[in-house]
């Protein structure tokens, strides 16, 4: 395209106006017409390997051209024509001059924009929302960014890339991520109920529009955080502080619309933006606006903040995937590559330029002739495609993409750069998630070197890829290694960044762990207690972090024997989880089957058999009857109903589990075999040892098969099959059987490894 300047013999481009890793926009002539326009172009990603993450992107960008084409308002941005030319999308805009409010805050140093510009904001972009919301469209990411103050003062909402349709909900789930439990959208404009993956309308942009109006307000969003957890719970549970607080030039009307806006739930907000727009408009008047139909009470005094420690509603939940989003920072400031007085409703993944010392990754360092800036936000563009597969679970994909970037970049900027590395990095994760351990390692301490040579030992990115390889090598069962390799990054953490520091804690987690499959219980409870009362003490009881801290003290107090204890710890994680993360989460679904485990080891097999048929319904509802750990919590149903001697019930459990985890699952698979071999103890149990001794022998010779005849699961299995034929009568057959494996573990003993 760049050939030929003109597309579709129509467009013809003149000027670059707006860049970022995977398009660009141009200042274009429409020869047909004769009028200036602004074009917005998808780049082409150039490797076959980024196919399953550009199909994605192309349906993402189709989707803008249709919504954004489908409204015609003053304070929409106008769409003009949308096509394919030489494999590159294009979408042709009116060409804006102005500034969006981010830019403005920008240019006002951060500072809150004058009280009449503010009011003036948000009735045209309640005027506008209220366009948008009646032909069924639900912007889902508006932001500052994403509203343009033009030069004439007229006000436009851009960018309708992940918008909602009210009649195509299914395919915009596909689209943007949420049927796998991502919230599109950015974290200090979200609604409660986006974070929550709960119902959307057209409510949710009243939110978020409430959040831009603070923001420019006061100059700062509602709930100013780094830490994206704690942004996000402050959406959820935390009553902002009014705007007059901040910032008493502001009239009281306009304080109360805004935290009408930020109310926790749908009904208590405005009714839709043409209410909205009534208010501020009798506002501006000097009158007093009437009470929302709902009968929610303006606040007139200074709203009561919540408490430190959150108190959800049980419809408002945290989703897992809020654990690993960053928290970022409020859209603000111009973006390289972009001309002042020019905007075309470029943002999001369109305005991401290359990366600052904010981004907390290390300034580029090149050591070799500069490559294009252009190559290089390409590439950047590309790596964070890549890591925006593995956030949805692509991890085949997503390793293709960081493989791709890291051999470009590799040829542009050298082995040992930062941003090689950088994506090295990431291949050695996706590599870990697939269950390629043995090639991650070698990626991870690949990446460790590099970045020791390059960064120096003691830097953060070069102890974050240690510390990958060593869980990795648990991963491997080469404990000792890790605990080494552990110990070590620990030491340097503990004496550049301090004990409380989250990455130090976190090593401390992990060495815990790892010191309880040394065998070393004492010693991993003990510190995986005192990382309990760390994060405790800095991020809270109910953070994640903490509770799978807690999580694993739970575990090793019931290696200990100590299952009194144990239960307790696993209750208390359970009911944190219930209130952080809902009651449904997988997370809390997990730590309720141990509190099962918990009272079946302590003889209370009733309580834990009512606990499991809880369970295995609650599971059912929300992975499916043939879900992995709904065919656990009917195992936990079927062990339970054996220790209460109800053995035929059992039997007929455990016979129904194993069926369909044979067909799930696989003949060999873990839990297929602990099936089998509790399907072999019922039988035991009833007498029928001729049907048991069959299923004990499946069981042990697949996991000679599988796991080696000296390995412990199939020296047990060879054990269990040996008091079968006890039982039998069959005594020298069980005696010699007993021999071989009383030598396989003294063999085992004395192995090196």
């Amino acid at each position: 395209m760049a050939d030929t300047r003109l597309i579709q013999s129509r467009y013809r481009l003149l000027e670059r106006i707006g860049r970022g890793g995977m398009g660009e926009v141009w200042r274009a002539q429409d020869e047909s017409l004769g009028r200036h326009v602004a074009v917005k172009c998808l780049k082409p990603m150039g490797s076959q390997h980024d196919q399953s993450f550009t199909s994605v992107l192309r349906e993402r960008f189709r989707r803008e051209a249709r919504v954004a084409a489908s409204l015609q308002h003053r304070g929409v941005t106008v769409v003009h024509d949308f096509g394919e030319y030489e494999g590159v999308l294009y979408l042709v805009m009116e060409l804006l001059d102005g500034r969006n409010l981010s830019q403005l805050l920008d240019d006002n140093k951060q500072t809150p924009l004058p009280v009449d510009d503010v009011v003036d904001i948000a009735e045209q972009v309640a005027d506008a929302l209220g366009y948008t919301h009646r032909q069924g469209i639900v912007h889902r990411d508006l932001k500052p960014a994403n509203i343009m103050r033009l030069t004439d003062g007229t006000v436009k909402i851009c960018d309708f890339g992940i918008a909602r349709l009210g009649h195509d909900i299914g395919f915009t789930s596909r689209l943007t991520g949420t049927g796998t439990g991502i919230a599109m959208g950015t974290p200090h404009y979200m609604s409660p109920e986006q974070i929550s993956g709960g119902q959307v309308d057209h409510r949710s942009d009243l939110y978020s529009l409430g959040c831009v109006l603070y923001e420019i307000a006061t100059g700062a969003p509602p709930f100013d955080l780094d830490d994206a957890w704690a942004v996000l719970v402050g959406h959820r549970d935390t009553q902002p502080r009014p705007l007059r607080t901040h910032r008493a030039d502001l009239p009281g009307f306009f304080d109360r619309v805004v935290l009408e806006l930020l109310a926790k739930t749908p009904d208590e907000r405005p009714a839709d933006a043409g209410d909205l727009r009534h208010r501020i408009a009798v506002g501006r008047t000097g009158e007093q606006p009437h009470l929302p139909p709902t009968g929610h009470l303006p606040q007139t005094g200074p709203v009561p903040l919540a408490p430190p420690v959150p108190v959800p509603h049980p419809a408002r939940q945290l989703p897992g995937w809020a654990r690993d989003m960053t928290g970022g920072h409020p859209a603000t400031g111009r973006r390289p590559g972009a001309v002042p007085g020019h905007f075309t409703g470029l943002t999001g993944e369109w305005t991401t330029g290359p990366r600052t010392p904010a981004d907390g990754l290390p300034p580029l360092r090149i050591e070799r002739p500069a490559p294009s800036p252009e190559l290089l936000s390409v590439l950047a563009g590309r790596h964070d495609a890549g890591l925006d597969l593995g956030r949805l679970g692509h991890w085949e994909e997503a390793g293709e993409v960081h493989r791709a970037v890291a051999a470009e970049r590799e040829h542009a900027l050298g082995p040992d750069h930062p941003d090689t590395l950088a994506s090295r990095y990431e291949i050695g994760f996706s590599l870990s998630r697939t269950g390629r351990a043995t090639d991650a390692l070698r990626e991870f301490d690949r990446v460790a070197k590099g970045r020791e040579r390059a960064l120096g030992p003691d830097h953060p990115d070069t102890l974050a890829a240690r510390q990958e390889g060593a869980y990795v090598l648990g991963r491997l069962g080469r404990h000792f290694e890790a605990h080494q390799v552990y110990a070590e990054v620990l030491a340097s953490r503990e004496r550049t960044t301090g004990p409380d520091h989250p990455d130090t804690l976190r090593c401390r987690h992990n060495l815990a762990f790892n010191l309880g499959r040394l065998g070393r219980l004492e010693d991993s409870y003990r510190m995986a207690r005192e990382v309990v009362a760390a994060r405790t003490r800095l991020l809270g009881a109910d953070h994640p972090d903490t509770l799978v801290t807690l999580y694993e003290v739970a575990y090793t107090l019931g290696r200990l024997g100590r299952w009194t204890e144990a239960l307790q710890a696993y209750r208390e994680v359970a009911r944190a989880r219930a209130r952080s993360l809902g009651a449904d989460h997988p997370d809390t679904l997990a730590a309720r089957y141990e509190v099962g485990i918990g009272l079946g080891r302590l003889g209370r097999s009733a309580e834990a058999l009512e606990l499991y048929r809880t369970l295995v319904a609650d599971r059912t509802r929300a992975g499916g009857p043939e879900d992995p750990e709904t065919l656990r919590a009917r195992h936990g149903v079927g062990v339970n109903l054996g220790r209460l001697a109800r053995w035929e019930e059992a039997l007929t459990e455990a016979r129904d589990v194993c069926a369909i985890r044979e067909r799930v699952l696989g003949a060999d698979d873990a839990d297929t075999l602990v099936s089998h071999r509790e399907v072999a103890v019922c039988l035991g149990w009833l007498g029928r040892w001729s049907e048991a001794l069959t299923g004990y022998r499946t069981v042990a010779e697949a996991r000679e098969r599988l796991l080696g005849a000296g390995h412990p699961d199939a020296l047990a299995a060879r054990n269990d099959e040996a008091h079968c034929l006890e039982q039998l009568g069959r005594g020298p057959e069980a005696v010699e059987l007993y021999r071989q494996v009383a030598a396989l573990r003294r063999n085992r003993q004395m192995s090196p490894g």
